[in-house]
């Protein structure tokens, strides 16, 4: 059984589908063990050349950041990490929470699980095909194929 479970969340209800089903894993499958859940959240850096056209994910120095802008975010995403770590308060699971500021969330998820030595990965996906998937890319199929660890997927609903 994984000691260490990394859940990624984007701060969509699609993405709390994996809350439940942890919770429900971890009791009915190890209720004598406990368990680290490490909820996390990435939360994009805030580039304004994007905004004037520049191209998504382009590197810039970190002085041209919108630190105010990347700070609210950080303080809002750990409001969310702290509302779902409630979701998963038992006996058995400590519940720590982790922000990173980053750019592509996949990226920093793989990062993340060998930095924090997680044995599984739980998260949702949220079910895009075709075109959308091709357009917007599928985090979860980028850390499923380029991590480490095992990743359990969950569809959201």
């Amino acid at each position: 059984m994984a000691e260490k479970v990394l859940v990624p969340l984007d701060g969509s209800k699609q993405g709390e589908a994996a809350l439940g089903y942890v919770s429900r894993f971890v009791g009915s499958l190890c209720p004598e063990t406990k368990v680290s859940v490490i909820l996390l959240q990435v939360v994009r850096l805030h580039n304004p050349y994007n905004e004037m056209g520049g191209i998504d994910g382009a590197a810039l120095p970190e002085g041209l950041y919108d630190v105010n802008w990347s700070e609210n975010q950080k303080q809002k995403a750990q409001e969310y990490l702290d509302r779902s770590a409630k979701q998963l308060q038992g006996k058995n699971i400590e519940v720590t929470t982790r922000i990173v500021m980053g750019g592509n969330p996949a990226e920093e998820i793989i990062k993340a699980e060998k930095e924090l030595s997680c044995n599984l990965v739980v998260m949702a996906t949220h079910g895009r095909s075709g075109l959308s998937r091709w357009a917007f890319g599928s985090v979860t199929d980028k850390v499923l194929r380029a991590g480490s660890v095992p990743v359990l997927m969950v569809r959201a609903q």
